[in-house]
């Protein structure tokens, strides 16, 4: 017998793959935000009842996925998940899976706070690809932080859509363990290299800081805008990071330098104030870095240069918080 398999959207060649093996099929319509979309699901017929009640969470995923990000970028060849010998990987309407029809990223929690027990990493992270990766795709290999990046914080808005924003908190949030900062994210161009791993968990902290600045809604648009803007197309990191600035109505370019570009984690330094309240500024950081932070329920508008901020409260009884959803350094300075 002789089957012919049809793609009719626009293809990366990493993203083909041939899968043989004595699979079984069921199939399921998923009404979505551009009508039904056919979703198939093939598994090694020794593993069906396993993989079908795992499976279940393509649903809830997509569901997530379109709210958030727009509409699943392949209406016309249909969604797949395939089970697979390997872990995984995001081939393109066909998702390959090998997480053992379990939770977690084989039985593990990679953030730590046992809120990535509550959902399969494979069906998530490798599914997120479809919207960055496989409908965003970069030109060079220098600038992948654009697919793992984005990818890897579809785990914390599908946590979010589980469990709520403080569980989506503490999932990013717990993720930065892994967080070496041993080189820049971003490579040199056009020698094939990738950057440091970082791209996957220091690239959605950043995310994570960039949807604190613009709000929910807004973030939620700025995905959905990105996912349309470049539909189907291949990018540079420049072109993504300027049309987030254009979005946002902010100069967003001095968050994208510090952390995609440099090692450095950057410091907000502070010192308590005689006369009360206290003084703040921007340290370790790229030059002109006046990335905003919520400090004691507050804005606060750091530069490089002392300001000094008269608030009450925490920082006038000797102790300065800033909000932890910020990835940040904080320290108190010595008295001069």
């Amino acid at each position: 017998m002789t089957y012919v398999w049809n793609v009719v959207n626009p293809i990366n060649n990493y993203d083909i793959i041939p899968y043989i093996g004595k699979y079984v099929n069921w199939h399921e319509e998923y009404a979505g935000e551009k009508g039904k979309l056919d979703c198939n699901f093939w598994v090694l017929d020794y593993n069906l009842e396993r993989a079908k009640p795992q499976f279940k969470q393509a649903d809830s995923m997509l569901h997530c996925f379109e709210y958030w990000m727009g509409p699943y970028p392949f209406y016309e060849d249909g969604y797949k998940l395939v089970e697979a010998p390997h872990l995984g990987m995001e081939h393109q309407s066909a998702v390959a899976y090998g997480n053992k029809f379990g939770n977690g990223y084989l039985g593990r929690d990679l953030s730590g706070t046992g809120w990535g027990l509550k959902w399969d990493f494979i069906i998530v992270h490798e599914s997120g690809h479809e919207w960055f990766g496989n409908n965003i795709t970069t030109n060079d290999l220098a600038d992948m932080w654009v697919h793992e990046g984005f990818t890897n914080y579809t785990e914390t808005l599908y946590t979010t859509c589980q469990d709520g924003v403080e569980a989506g908190n503490d999932y990013c949030i717990g993720t930065r363990k892994n967080i070496r900062n041993d080189k820049p994210i971003i490579a040199a161009y056009g020698v094939n290299e990738e950057g440091s791993g970082d791209m996957y968990y220091k690239g959605g902290n950043m995310l994570h800081i960039i949807r604190q600045i613009l709000g929910d809604s807004s973030f939620r648009g700025l995905l959905h805008g990105l996912n349309a803007e470049f539909y189907h197309k291949t990018v540079t990191s420049a072109q993504i990071e300027e049309y987030v600035s254009k979005y946002a109505h902010r100069d967003l370019s001095k968050i994208f330098d510090q952390y995609l570009r440099t090692v450095k984690v950057p410091v907000l330094e502070y010192k308590l104030n005689a006369g009360g309240g206290l003084s703040y500024r921007w340290r370790n950081c790229v030059k002109g870095f006046d990335m905003p932070v919520k400090a004691a329920a507050e804005w606060i508008f750091p530069t490089e240069e002392w300001k000094v901020w008269g608030a009450a409260g925490s920082a006038g009884a000797g102790v300065f918080t800033v909000d932890r959803n910020f990835y940040i350094t904080l320290k108190k300075a010595e008295q001069e």
